[in-house]
This record gives structure tokens, sequence and C-alpha cells, in this order.
């Protein structure tokens, strides 16, 4: 991956975060080429706020850190201080290569927790439409290995199951003999056998036990509509605690979450960002 020379590392960037600013970063992972994130949020001198890694949309194939900007502003304005990854895209780098580096960047941010979030800092995912995918998948890894805890995981318009074929992603798609949605999907998977494994298509797992509180918000209109309900609806069979809900005024969702300079909505913004609030308001306290 190619640096600017001019970047500033992680630690270094960490006190122009507390203040307020928008800041690039390079973070250093272990056997890993370094890869890109932004910081968004302000914590106040002495305070402590809910720190999420977030994950932007793209279909897996494209997106980078300005098409995160929207989410992890508003992420920023619900009280969070947010590290937004750039994380590696197909075909360059299929599954499991971006889920490998998120996971590897939340066990950065969860080391970095006091620093960035304050003592007793709680750790959330977040992520829009394919961004959403990866939150869900690294939120497995980490029930997996036991490590590291999580509060929360928040998925906006979630791609979590290519087979799904339901009614909302055809409304959506009608009768076009290309869709997106299915492309990016293609190139993520790269191989059939993968779209057995439970990391690369949350939706289909069998196991859903033990994940962490969660979060789920779609468009009325929103083609990822149904899975992501479904989704919510299994969460809670197997026993988490789950908020899903259908925003009326939520247009043109999923593409216009990763709008760089907003949903064009501002009346919906308040209403995701309420929901954010309310979600990070009812965490657990540290333990």
């Amino acid at each position: 991956m190619s640096i600017s020379p001019s970047l500033p590392t992680a630690d270094a960037a960490a006190p122009a975060a507390a203040c307020g600013a928008e800041t690039d970063i390079r973070i250093e992972l272990p056997e890993r080429e370094p890869v890109l994130a932004r910081i968004y949020g302000e914590r106040p001198r002495g305070a402590t706020v809910p720190l999420v890694l977030h994950f932007h949309g793209g279909t897996f194939v494209c997106g980078d850190l300005d098409n995160g900007r929207s989410v992890a502003r508003l992420l920023a304005g619900a009280g969070a201080l947010v590290v937004s990854l750039d994380y590696p895209l197909a075909p360059k780098a299929p599954f499991p290569e971006p889920i490998e580096v998120g996971f590897a960047a939340l066990e950065w941010v969860y080391k970095q927790r006091v620093k960035l979030g304050g003592k007793g800092a709680e750790v959330f995912l977040a992520g829009e439409e394919a961004g959403g995918n990866l939150a869900a998948a690294v939120a497995m890894m980490a029930r997996d290995r036991a490590h590291p805890p999580l509060a929360g995981q928040i998925l906006l318009s979630p791609m979590l199951d290519p087979c799904a074929g339901t009614a909302s992603l055809r409304q959506a798609t009608g009768d076009a003999t290309q869709c997106k949605w299915a492309s990016g999907w293609q190139e993520f998977l790269s191989r059939p056998v993968n779209a057995t494994h439970p990391y690369a298509v949350p939706g289909a797992s069998l196991r859903l036990a033990h994940m962490a509180r969660t979060l789920v918000l779609v468009g009325h209109d929103d083609p990822m509509r149904d899975e992501a309900l479904n989704f919510a609806r299994r969460l809670g069979e197997a026993g988490i605690a789950v908020t899903s809900s259908v925003l009326p005024g939520a247009a043109n969702w999923p593409e216009a979450l990763y709008q760089p300079e907003g949903s064009g909505c501002k009346a919906c913004e308040a209403v995701v960002q309420k929901h954010f609030r309310d979600f990070f308001s009812a965490a657990p306290p540290p333990h």
C-alpha cells in the first residue's frame, strides 16, 4: 500500500482528534501492510466516550474514506470517537482479506481505547452496506476468539446474504439484468465455496448466540431491508439484544449513506443519530 510520507501515525493523530478534527492516520498492523483510517469526533478532557470502528459501503469493490464520512460524522455527532477504516477492496483483496484486516484494526482500536475513548471506553463496530457485512463478520470473529470484548454492533442496510433473493431486493432491482450488489458479492467471494463461510455471509450463519448487542437500521425502499430485518429477527431468537427500525424518511438507502456530503435528508439523519445515541447510552457499564 502506498503511504504518503507526510501522513501522521496513529499516535501522533490522537491529540488532534481530541480537539474535534477529522484526521487521517496510518495504522500499523502486525505482519500486514499499514492501513489508512480517519478519526472523527471529540472527547472532552477527562471524559469517556464510545469508541467505534467503522466500515464504509461500496459493494465490496469501491469506496474510500470519503464515502464513510456521512455515517462517521453521524456517529461522532452522537458522542462517539470514530475510527473509519480504509479496508482493502475486491477483486484485488477478496474474502477473507478485508475481514482479517478489519479484525486486526479492531485489536488495534481496543489496545488504544483509553487513549482514544478515555478510561473504561466501550468498543463498538459499525458499517453500512458492504461495510455492514464486514462489521458483522468481525463481530463474529471477536466472539469466536473471545476477544476483544464488544459493547455492540451497528448495521445500516447491511449486505448479509448473496442468496437472499428477498422481495425488497427484487423490488429495488426490477427487471435489470445487471445488479451491482450481485456483482460485488461475486468479486468479494471470488470462489463459490466461500459463500458457505459464516464470516463471508453472516446472514446465513447457523450460530448467532453470544453476538454483541445489535442495532439494525434500514430504509423503507431499501434493497437490503428484508435480509437485514431477518438477520435482526434471528439474532433476537438467539438471545441477542437487538433494536431494529425501518426509517420511512430514509430514501435511496444504501447509496445515500455513502455520499461524502450527507444523505440530503436532515430529518432522517437526525433520527439516525438519535438511534445511535440511544444505542450508546444503553450499553452495559464497563467490566
